[in-house]
């Protein structure tokens, strides 16, 4: 009889456990269950909120970006005009030194210029010694320039290197050529520069009387003469010659001047020898009505020395004339 009751509470006793353990697990998924919506709910809002903070840095990266993308282009525009201007002062730096260069060569062909301007100086000078040696006083030369003729027709190269670094020595060569004719024979002067015009006008195609008034009223003259040359004297030389020549008078034209700089005509020499050939006459005794003189300034703001002073040896070996060159 004990037996069986102790089987029977040992059974409630298990049952009690088991129902127990289910009221439990029960109980567990009520409160689970309660709970379960407000956490959904909160990690929404988190979720909500991360997304939002997001999308506010992607708004801002992308503003950042979009500055960057503009400092960017800047940059590659600067870029592309100091490469401009990189390539635009390499160009200007190999001109100058180009310039360099020519520049060096040109002072060079100068100083070699100038070297031979002095021999042939030297050379002249000798010349002019031996011809004055062996002339008679009734010749009519001073120092082996002939000065026999009546009239004097100054061609005159009065541009800016002329007169601001030779003047002086010009108007003394002047009143030295003046001097060094007989007085009793010089009738007339005349003065042209290289673009045939007047020193005095109101005397074209006459001539200015020698007297020792005109001579100094003539060098004065020179210091305000500002007409325009072209450092050529072919007008010049071809206005004397065509104007000034009749076969009567016995006229010395006086070429003077430094340059060839600005030559009009491919060949000046050419130009003139046409025209002097054209009217130079010799008379009976084989005297010439026309003599062309020459008389070379070289100085530091010439640029073709050589080639006048070449063009004066010219005409003045077929006109029976006679060239100087001044030292530096």
């Amino acid at each position: 009889m004990r037996k069986k009751r102790d089987m029977e509470t040992f059974n409630l006793s298990f049952l009690d456990v088991v129902c127990c353990g289910f009221g439990a697990v029960i109980l567990l998924l009520v409160i689970t269950k309660i709970y379960e919506p407000i956490t959904i709910q909160k990690s929404q809002k988190d979720l909500k909120a991360l997304v939002s903070k997001l999308e506010q840095e992607l708004e801002i990266i992308r503003g950042d970006s979009t500055v960057l993308n503009q400092r960017l282009s800047s940059s590659t525009t600067q870029l592309a005009i100091n490469k401009e201007k990189k390539n635009k002062l390499s160009g200007d730096l190999s001109d100058i030194e180009g310039q360099y260069d020519t520049t060096k060569a040109f002072a060079q062909i100068q100083s070699g210029e100038k070297n031979a301007l002095f021999m042939i100086k030297q050379s002249l000078t000798e010349i002019m010694k031996k011809l004055q040696i062996n002339q008679s006083d009734t010749e009519g030369r001073a120092v082996g320039i002939p000065v026999d003729s009546e009239y004097v027709i100054f061609v005159i190269d009065n541009s800016g290197s002329m007169q601001n670094n030779v003047w002086g020595k010009l108007k003394s060569s002047m009143a030295d050529i003046l001097a060094a004719y007989p007085k009793e024979k010089l009738k007339g002067i005349q003065v042209i520069n290289c673009n045939a015009s007047y020193l005095y006008p109101s005397f074209k195609a006459g001539w200015i009387p020698d007297t020792p008034t005109n001579r100094n009223e003539i060098l004065r003259r020179l210091n305000n003469w500002n007409a325009i040359c072209d450092s050529d004297p072919t007008r010049g030389v071809t206005e004397a010659i065509t104007r000034y020549t009749d076969n009567k008078k016995r006229i010395a034209i006086w070429i003077m001047g430094d340059d060839l700089a600005n030559n009009l005509y491919d060949d000046p020499v050419e130009a003139i020898r046409r025209v002097a050939l054209k009217f130079n006459k010799i008379d009976d005794n084989g005297v010439p009505f026309i003599r062309i003189h020459g008389m070379a300034f070289p100085n530091n703001a010439t640029f073709y020395p050589v080639e006048f002073q070449n063009m004066l040896r010219v005409l003045a070996s077929e006109n029976y004339g006679a060239v100087v060159v001044e030292s530096y």
